[in-house]
């Protein structure tokens, strides 16, 4: 696959600041597909060189009300704390949260890890009644959900 250039990476960079701009006030775009999801999320993480766990905070009508990087990592690994997502949950007052993180390598697949903390703030959120729809992992311009995977 080719590398991006300078001239891309700086159009997805505008394009991903424009899309948090927009999802910080709370009128933001509905993410009612799957294939709306993706393509949102892509424009989030990809091209990253190191790993970032973002959460889509949405309301009702699954409207983004906030996007947020919660966690930065390296290049292969971010930690991830269940307070701090069920703190952020709660400030947006979301109904729902999408998951996703990038994987800077590229491979799609979703680790031992990845499963356990999806496990792991799925049930924290709960408690708090916020759905976790899914969890993507992003990786060269692709998203693999684990939802579809049967993993959430």
């Amino acid at each position: 696959m080719s590398r991006v250039t300078e001239e891309e990476a700086r159009v997805l960079a505008q394009a991903r600041a424009i899309l948090l701009k927009l999802s910080a006030g709370g009128s933001g775009p509905a993410l009612t597909s799957p294939q709306l999801v993706r393509e949102y999320l892509t424009t989030l993480l990809t091209s990253q060189e190191r790993e970032y766990f973002v959460m889509v905070a949405l309301d009702n009508r699954h409207r983004v009300l906030a996007s947020e990087v919660l966690f930065a990592g390296t290049i292969d690994g971010a930690r991830v704390y269940p307070r701090e997502v069920v703190k952020c949950a709660i400030r947006h007052n979301a109904a729902a949260v999408i998951f996703a993180h990038g994987h800077p390598s590229g491979v799609l697949e979703p680790s031992q890890a990845d499963e356990l903390i999806t496990q792991r703030l799925k049930e924290a959120l709960a408690l708090v009644d916020v759905r976790v729809l899914d969890h993507f992992v992003v990786g060269q311009g692709q998203c693999s959900s684990l939802s579809e995977r049967g993993l959430l």
